[in-house]
């Protein structure tokens, strides 16, 4: 398996459970909340170590970026974090989300 694959939410935490195993320092964000359009259902997951590398999936893409960034954070601070992301239907073709709509991410810190 290679970073940066969209994987089912079973492999998702195995992968999780490896890496805090390992020793890799690793966050969990997990989609809790939609509305409107989203592109991935509640349940859905991306696990982010301190570097950067990423599995799972939690928008198709259009907002894994900044999960990312707010994940590496999650890992330093040690402290969860509720995100929240939306587009009018105006915007939405801009940013990826095809028409509109919000998603709420829970992020954490995973230890062994």
């Amino acid at each position: 398996m290679t970073d940066n694959q969209t994987i089912n939410v079973e492999d998702v935490l195995a992968t999780a459970a490896d890496w805090a195993r390992a020793g890799r320092p690793v966050a969990l964000a997990t989609v809790i909340e939609t509305w409107g359009s989203s592109p991935r259902p509640v349940g859905s997951q991306l696990l982010v170590d301190q570097a950067g590398a990423f599995v799972g999936s939690v928008s198709g893409g259009c907002i894994e970026g900044a999960v990312v960034r707010e994940a590496q954070g999650v890992i330093a601070s040690g402290e969860p974090k509720l995100l929240e992301f939306g587009v009018s239907d105006e915007m939405a073709w801009d940013v990826g989300l095809a028409c509109g709509g919000k998603i709420r991410l829970f992020v954490e810190r995973v230890s062994d």
